[in-house]
């Protein structure tokens, strides 16, 4: 494998959906691991490493939809990623599914309605919350999503206009985080 760490995005899909680019892309992060090559994942990436590693993706309890806050683990991963400064933050969520910790991996983050937000494996880091969010991506979801959102009424779902109010900072705060985890991440990449 000649790359130097591989990245997974989000998606409305189910890694439980018989799709036929699944296996491939099981097998792929099995392989990258394997050889030490750092893998990164959100939400559905993090669901795919969670698979690919030994876990599992099932239902949450809720669906996550919009802006809610993440606790960070108080463990010698969770600062390692985090640093000794942040012990929780603003993320943003959309995912009605979430992933169990694989074998040998360390959970650094949780949510009020979802116990495994992040979960670290040596250089590897797969997440369930959304840290890349920018302004227009949050609006762009939340147009396609409109019926999603309708339809999932619960204690973590939040409508539009809520997910827009304040949004210039939360998305500012996020980058923060997303940084330190970045920088925390490149830290492993091949040379």
């Amino acid at each position: 494998m000649a790359s130097s760490g591989l990245v997974f995005m989000g998606g409305p899909m189910s890694v439980n959906d018989d799709l036929p680019w699944i296996p491939p892309v099981l097998s792929l992060i099995r392989d990258a691991t394997a050889k030490g090559v750092p893998v990164l994942g959100h939400c559905l990436g993090g669901q795919l490493m969670s698979r690919a590693l030994g876990g599992a993706v099932t239902r949450n309890p809720t669906k996550e939809i919009g802006w809610g806050e993440i606790r960070v683990e108080d463990s010698t991963e969770g600062r390692d990623w985090f640093g000794p400064d942040i012990r929780s933050f603003l993320s943003f969520h959309w995912h009605g599914e979430t992933f169990s910790l694989p074998p040998g991996a360390a959970r650094i983050m949780a949510s009020d309605h979802c116990s495994n937000q992040g979960f670290v494996i040596g250089p590897n880091l797969g997440m369930q919350c959304h840290v890349e969010m920018t302004e227009r991506l949050i609006d762009t979801w939340c147009l396609s999503g409109q019926s999603e959102i309708d339809t999932s009424p619960g204690p973590a779902v939040q409508q539009p206009e809520v997910m827009r109010q304040g949004i210039d900072q939360k998305v500012q705060a996020l980058h923060a985080v997303a940084s330190r985890l970045y920088d925390r991440w490149t830290q492993g990449l091949r040379r």
